[in-house]
């Protein structure tokens, strides 16, 4: 296929199945927080159910068998000299963790990859012939749809349109790629500012070539809360499910935070770092409609 974002939109819709959430037993915390002008969201494992808890963190399975039949069916070759038992998939992180790996001697703590030139610089090591933009984004995205099955939390669209009918700026912070946006528009099957996201509030990492828990993420986005609204970060609430990656480094840019503990795969409390040992969120929710609760009215 190839990777126009209509016919991303409709890979997800194609082969994404409904995921049941795996209660949690942490207790919720959903006492009025006054003071809030505009709530910034984590995608996946907050918006959206991963069924690795994360954006492409499975190591289970048969990648490499699922990464050759793809290849296949796409009607790839690979080159003569690569066609062993070599585990392709262990060859594509191994590109991911080297361009990691050059970032970090650039003084990048936590980079984040551009997901399409990876897969370009792997196809140009191990496939014969040449293989345009397009396709390399269709590939990339169906890839993701096979070893990280996604759907949305319960209550997500009703949330966000409770939120955009009192008028509140949503953004994102997400470690993300290029298919997350289109990701959030098949499965709710609106644009993003159509749900009532506002562009100027979109922070991917994909895009500022870094990966949570950089703190400079929420950085940017207390700079564009002020620029776009004149909200400071702690008239802000910001929901994540990883106690270190979005709570502590939200945190450290001055945002108020509600941490999303709806699902066993996806929280993370973190109580074995320092920085999350004696950190408490100033709420937790066990569901995304919860968040009335703590807005009020």
């Amino acid at each position: 296929m190839n990777g126009s974002d209509p016919e991303i939109r409709e890979l997800f819709q194609t082969l994404s199945r409904p995921l049941d959430s795996i209660a949690t037993d942490v207790e919720p915390v959903l006492e009025e927080l006054p003071g809030i002008r505009a709530v910034v969201f984590d995608v996946y494992g907050t918006l959206i159910c991963s069924g690795v808890g994360d954006i492409s963190l499975s190591e289970e399975g048969d990648r490499d068998g699922l990464l050759r039949d793809l290849l296949q069916a796409q009607g790839f070759h690979l080159k003569p000299n690569e066609n062993s038992d070599r585990d392709l998939a262990t060859a594509f992180s191994e590109l991911i963790k080297s361009d990691h790996a050059s970032s970090n001697t650039r003084g990048i703590e936590f980079p984040e990859v551009d997901i399409v030139e990876i897969w370009g610089k792997f196809f140009t090591r191990f496939v014969a012939g040449s293989v345009d933009h397009e396709r390399l984004r269709g590939f990339a995205c169906e890839y993701e749809c096979r070893v990280n099955p996604v759907w949305p939390y319960p209550g997500l669209k009703e949330t966000l349109e409770s939120l955009r009918s009192r008028r509140i700026p949503l953004g994102i912070v997400s470690n993300a790629q290029f298919y997350s946006p289109l990701m959030i528009e098949a499965f709710l099957e609106a644009s993003l500012p159509e749900l009532g996201f506002d562009e100027r509030l979109l922070v991917w990492s994909f895009e500022c070539r870094l990966g949570k828990p950089s703190v400079e993420l929420y950085e940017e986005q207390a700079q564009r809360l002020n620029s776009a609204h004149g909200i400071k970060p702690h008239e802000c609430l910001y929901v994540g499910n990883d106690m270190l990656k979005d709570i502590w480094a939200a945190k450290q840019a001055g945002f108020r935070t509600a941490l999303f503990a709806g699902d066993q795969r996806s929280l993370r409390l973190r109580k074995d770092d320092d920085r999350c040992s004696n950190l408490i969120p100033d709420r937790t929710i066990a569901a995304l409609d919860q968040l009335s609760d703590i807005l009020g009215s």
